[in-house]
């Protein structure tokens, strides 16, 4: 069996393996029970030092990606609540203060559509909010351990892909935001019933805590997938990788 240097935590590198994996993927391939020797049979690293550990744990992630996109059903929908249940206040959440949410100016806003789409035109608010819409009480669910139930009202994205004439078959779409917030998702959870082009919360125009003027909503995702304050979308086949995603989040982000 491999070793570890003295400089790498045997103990600690086992439960971040196990912090990576979803319980599907603990249940189909590690039965809670992940040794060093296991990870690196696992992953086909040899396991001996900091770099190597590393390198074992991103194989670890990428295996988990495609495990909950197996396990994905593009039509099953997440759980829906009755409107007494909606948490309030719904809770802040993101990288910085609530102070430094970005401010963006209604009337100049424009949303960008770029890649592999027919139709490239910069969307206006108004037109936006023109589109037919419809609302969703769905849980969010943080990977810190909370969650929280809101109302979401707005374009159902598989529509709006639609409308832009989307390549449906590509495998990502990606967006960008005002606070440099940036993550992809793949096109089944996009084209997802339940995945919503937010312009709206609770039945008022979206505040700014929660992402105006636009927010891509999923039930199916875990928060760090949801993004906020959206001015840019983009399909394409090149993986975009994401914000946290980038720094060892796991990609798929399934819920």
């Amino acid at each position: 069996m491999n070793r570890l240097p003295p400089q790498v935590d045997a103990d600690a590198l086992v439960k971040e393996a196990l912090k990576r994996l979803k319980q599907p993927a603990r249940r189909l391939f590690l039965r809670n029970s992940l040794t060093l020797g296991g990870l690196s049979l696992l992953t086909g690293c040899s396991i001996s030092d900091g770099k190597s550990a590393e390198t074992a744990l991103q194989k670890i992630s990428l295996m988990n990606d495609r495990v909950q996109a197996w396990l994905f059903d593009p039509q099953r929908l997440a759980p829906t609540y009755p409107e007494s249940m909606i948490t309030r206040p719904f809770p802040f959440n993101a990288y910085y203060g609530e102070d430094k949410a970005p401010r963006v100016d209604a009337h100049a806003f424009r949303l960008e559509v770029s890649g592999l789409v027919a139709d490239k035109h910069a969307w206006t608010l108004p037109e936006l909010h023109a589109l037919p819409q419809s609302d969703q009480i769905t849980r969010h669910v943080c990977v810190e351990g909370w969650s929280a139930i809101g109302r979401w009202g707005g374009v159902p994205f598989s529509a709006f892909l639609r409308r832009v004439g989307a390549d449906l078959s590509a495998k990502y779409v990606g967006f960008k935001c005002a606070d440099d917030y940036y993550t992809s998702i793949d096109m089944p959870t996009a084209l997802h019933p339940q995945t919503l082009l937010t312009l709206s919360y609770d039945g008022q125009i979206l505040p700014i805590r929660y992402g105006f003027p636009l927010k891509l909503r999923m039930p199916t995702k875990l928060g760090y997938k949801n993004p906020k304050h959206v001015q840019a979308i983009f399909v394409c086949n090149t993986y975009p990788g994401g914000y946290w995603e980038d720094r060892g989040y796991n990609w798929f982000g399934g819920s």
